[in-house]
């Protein structure tokens, strides 16, 4: 496949953009045809072609076309909207970022305009044409606007052509175009490859703004003026369109434009950089240590000083880095809106998707990870877990079944939860499928919770028959290596008849974390800051059943607590006077017995190496101020591990 050319790259990312809200457009038209929904599926196509004609993606940009003019006879009420346009238009959509990823006009284009995919996307859309028609809908009043733009004296250079933009003022409605020449110099200083022009055109249209405004997408060095005019305003000299552009060639290929982020103060960066700028950070953070217990171990109040404000300097520069690469979930969010479409027609299922907490933001490193385990999550539930309409009334429940996709921060984590009402797991599937398997003895009793987790084992799957959605067991084992690699965790809940909830739990930022530094034995352990609640201190007295876990008193609540060494398998502390860091995790509280608390640091997660990810209980390890390492502990996989052996305690008692 051909590469793209750098110079194009401004056109592909703002198209790709444009592509990403088309779906979510197309969706939006399904569910409720209206005016502006009408509309801005036809600008976003006629931006996309329009953009093709002039950086390099004509073939693109033809295929485009028919579909801009099928929409365009949705706007005038001679094609109505229908399930089958839209599937049509979503197909296409897919068709275009190939073609676009082809990287402009060349063989690899020229092929997939050919395909047998693309002829018959052609094929259907003819036949639907010539479908029954609508009555039109009222129409929106024609408008008189005033657009006066002056390119940037460079802007012919890098590719910007005049005569485009004119011809697509002028497929908007009814144009008048004066020509503004009083910056042109004298013929002696004239060069002929600067654009002294400006242009001032009085459009009739019943298009909004935004419609107007699309067509400068691609031309943000423009000075631009858009304003709402008395319908009687005339311009001093009128030049038809034709007249302006009739002795330009529209086929020849444009000259690429630099990339440059559309509008605003915005700067598109490589998310690449923002990894470098966040790795130089993270070991500024770690200089900026070792230079303060340096200041310490100095008594120098000249020094300590300016440590101080290297420490307030960096603290800012790193709230600013994160924030930078922050994102709202919802852009993970929107794009499961086709997903459950597709797997619903394909299963005969009708279900609708609800989302919220959309504007949640999260580190975009993350975010680029979280498609595909959400995607296995929600053809689990739809495949699995709801039931077929028949079913579902049977059950006294509506035909149409709901998945739920949400999202909230809860203190440095990002808990996203996916929910259906279908029947919920099958407990004594799973017990069956799990002893056959020899995941568990056929005398053993796990709990359901325990029997709910196995359905993330390698392989696992109770379903009777392998389909083209599911059935093979790799689905939900990938998601949990997923989830891992992100040191998240899994948490299910599931009631029979009423429906499952898979609960993920992320950290906010994969990087630098604030933590709390402490100390057991020997070795020092660093306890993310957004776990911790509280500290106390402990009373030997407290230690006693159940393998050392038992209750502590914290006011007028019991917390249930363990000792590291117990949990890390190290000798008994000899320490007389201790201290109880009291953490949070999935809603309840732990409290983990530590030999001293030595503070709050910035912390830069450093990755475990291959032989040591299989450890339990460590989401990784970071380098200290005196140039020792401290492994940081999971507290959500701690506290599960606890969970789990105190439960099996409970029964062994039992």
């Amino acid at each position: 496949m051909a590469n793209s050319e750098p110079s194009d790259s401004a056109y592909v990312i703002e198209t790709m953009d444009i592509l990403d809200g088309l779906e979510a457009q197309l969706l939006d038209l399904e569910q409720d045809p209206n005016l502006d929904a009408i509309d801005a599926v036809f600008r976003a196509l006629h931006t996309i072609k329009g953009g093709g004609g002039m950086f390099g993606h004509r073939t693109m940009a033809e295929f485009v076309h028919h579909f801009e003019d099928a929409f365009d006879k949705v706007r005038d009420g001679r094609l109505s909207v229908s399930s089958q346009l839209v599937n049509l238009a979503l197909r296409a959509r897919d068709h275009v970022i190939a073609m676009l990823n082809c990287g402009g006009d060349g063989l690899d284009a020229t092929a997939l305009a050919n395909s047998g995919a693309a002829q018959q996307l052609l094929a259907d859309l003819k036949g639907l044409l010539g479908a029954q028609t609508v009555e039109r809908v009222s129409e929106k009043p024609i408008k008189l606007w005033k657009i006066t733009f002056k390119l940037a004296p460079n802007a012919l250079l890098n590719g910007t052509r005049p005569e485009l933009l004119l011809a697509e003022l002028a497929s908007l409605g009814a144009t008048q175009v004066t020509l503004d020449g009083a910056e042109v110099p004298p013929l002696e200083r004239l060069d002929p490859t600067l654009c002294h022009l400006g242009w001032t055109v009085l459009l009739s249209t019943r298009e909004p703004r935004a419609a107007i405004e699309d067509v400068f997408i691609f031309t943000d060095d423009a000075d631009l003026e858009i304003s709402e005019i008395a319908a009687d305003t005339k311009p001093e000299t009128v030049y038809t369109l034709q007249e302006t552009s009739q002795n330009c060639d529209l086929e020849e290929d444009a000259v690429r434009r630099p990339s440059k982020e559309i509008g605003g103060d915005f700067v598109r960066v490589s998310s690449v950089k923002l990894d470098e700028i966040l790795d130089q950070l993270g070991e500024l953070v770690i200089a900026q240590a070792r230079l303060s217990q340096i200041a310490a171990e100095s008594h120098n109040p000249t020094l300590a000083g300016l440590v101080e404000e290297v420490e307030r300097l960096v603290t800012g520069m790193r709230e600013v880095t994160l924030s930078v690469r922050m994102l709202p979930i919802e852009t993970v969010f929107g794009k499961f809106r086709r997903v459950v479409r597709d797997l619903s027609a394909e299963l005969g299922k009708d279900v609708e998707l609800a989302t919220s907490g959309g504007e949640t933001e999260i580190d975009k490193s993350v975010i680029d990870r979280l498609s595909e385990p959400l995607v296995h999550m929600i053809r689990n539930s739809i495949d699995h877990g709801i039931e077929s309409a028949d079913g579902r009334i049977s059950a006294g429940k509506p035909a149409k079944a709901t998945v739920w996709l949400s999202a909230r921060q809860e203190a440095g984590d990002i808990l996203i939860s996916v929910r259906d009402d279908g029947a919920g797991l099958n407990t004594d599937a799973i017990r069956r499928k799990a002893i056959q398997r020899g995941l568990i003895a056929a005398e053993a009793t796990p709990s359901d919770l325990e029997l709910h987790q196995l359905i993330f084992a390698p392989g696992f799957s109770t379903a009777q028959t392998i389909s083209s959605v599911s059935g093979r067991g790799v689905g939900m084992d990938a998601v949990l290596t997923t989830i891992r690699a992100l040191r998240g965790s899994l948490d299910v809940k599931s009631n029979a008849g009423r429906g499952t909830l898979v609960t993920l739990r992320i950290p906010l930022s994969l990087a630098i974390i604030d933590g709390l530094l402490v100390r057991q034995g020997a070795a020092n352990y660093v306890i993310p800051l957004a776990s911790v609640d509280e500290c106390v201190e402990f009373d030997s007295s407290e230690h006693g059943r159940e393998s050392g876990r038992t209750m502590l008193q914290i006011r007028e609540h019991l917390v249930p607590f363990v000792d590291l060494t117990q949990a890390f398998n190290e000798p008994t502390s000899l320490e007389r006077s201790r201290r109880v860091v009291i953490v949070k995790s999935e809603g309840l509280r732990l409290g983990l017995v530590v030999d001293d608390i030595l503070g709050q640091n910035q912390t830069v997660i450093k990755a475990l190496g291959p032989f040591h990810d299989a450890v339990d209980g460590f989401a990784g390890a970071t380098i200290l101020g005196d140039g020792s390492v401290a492994l940081i502990i999971d507290v959500a996989k701690l506290a599960r591990q606890v969970a789990i052996a105190h439960g099996a305690l409970r029964r062994a008692a039992a």
